[in-house]
């Protein structure tokens, strides 16, 4: 790559097959408050409604942007599971598990305060329960080219993630792996996150939980940090929100992929619109740089509508790029 658009240590990466996540889709009580009740207290919501969330916002950003996808994770009985389903498959999602006959999928509560930000609380359910059984269904169903996303917050349940760093350290040389490690980075287990962060090809989070990992406080020295951590077989992308992201490619220099600034009205899953859009323009053949500004591209999308599963779809994420050069690349790649 040459030009005004490329970054140093990166080339284009064609990637073919599906989005297999390896994580949890719960459904979310969203709540939006003016701010966090104090200690004790109690406050109000301005609105309240009940969505699929958790691994669906990230299997929905990339389903829009015409992936298929394909979630793998475990699922329960009763009406939250069958709400999480429903979801699925009119996203058009494949589900290779069966449902997990004695618990009902899980749930989190979301509150969304005046600025935009969330605060969650989970109350675990099935997708907590994943078995050998399932890691082994999963890796029988697993195609080449397939782009395997796993969701730290499986890593730190006690019964996942001994399962899924199994699974992981098992994955086919044929499949590409990405972790997200999510707000509970620092509470995963040393012995689950090594082999998983051995064997990953990229691993996204944001500032937060760049700091988790590494101590830095600063976002490009957490990233610089992280690839250091990692080796040079891994790439990085540091997630900071509206001033866009540091990609560290592997065994590449790190680069500042500027954000774009919009009207934030809820913050809710645009990491997760962030992930899915770059799984997505990856899988697609797009080379590296254009993923990745088209992945911040569809992240401040998400953070000017309300709900979790908010990424673009093609036609709206080419509308709100308008006539720059990125929209023609994507464009083209994604055959519109």
């Amino acid at each position: 790559m040459s030009g005004p658009d490329a970054v140093p240590g990166a080339s284009g990466e064609a990637t073919g097959g599906r989005l297999v996540l390896l994580g949890n889709a719960i459904v979310d009580l969203v709540m939006r408050v003016p701010a966090l009740p104090e200690r004790g207290g109690d406050i109000v919501s301005r609105d309240t409604t009940l969505t699929t969330g958790g691994g669906f916002n990230v299997l929905t950003a990339a389903r829009r942007l015409g992936l298929p996808a394909v979630y793998a994770g475990a699922h329960g009985t009763g009406p939250f599971g069958d709400r999480v389903r429903a979801d699925l498959a009119r996203e058009g999602i494949e589900v290779p598990l069966p449902p997990v006959t004695e618990e009902d999928t899980g749930f989190c509560v979301a509150f969304v305060d005046g600025g935009g930000e969330r605060t969650f609380a989970t109350s675990l359910g099935a997708e907590a329960r994943l078995t050998e059984a399932h890691a082994t269904a999963v890796l029988a169903a697993l195609r080449p080219g397939d782009l395997v996303q796993i969701s730290g917050y499986g890593l730190a349940y006690p019964v996942n993630g001994p399962v899924l760093a199994s699974l992981v350290a098992r994955l086919p040389e044929h499949t590409r792996a990405f972790l997200d490690p999510g707000p509970l980075a620092d509470q995963i287990p040393e012995q689950v996150l090594e082999p998983v962060l051995a064997r990953c090809d990229w691993v996204s989070c944001n500032q937060r939980e760049g700091r988790l990992l590494t101590g830095r406080d600063d976002a490009r020295e957490a990233a610089v940090a992280l690839a250091a951590r990692l080796g040079p077989r891994t790439g990085v992308l540091l997630r900071a929100d509206a001033d866009g992201c540091w990609l560290v490619p592997p065994g590449g220099e790190p680069a500042h992929i500027p954000g774009r600034r919009v009207t934030a009205v809820d913050s809710n899953g645009a990491g997760d619109a962030h992930t899915g859009a770059f799984l997505a323009l990856l899988g697609h053949g797009l080379e590296l740089n254009s993923a990745v500004r088209g992945a911040n591209a569809a992240a401040a999308f998400a953070v000017t509508r309300h709900g979790p599963a908010t990424g673009p779809t093609v036609g709206e994420l080419l509308d709100f790029l308008g006539g720059e050069p990125l929209a023609a690349r994507l464009s083209s790649a994604l055959g519109r």
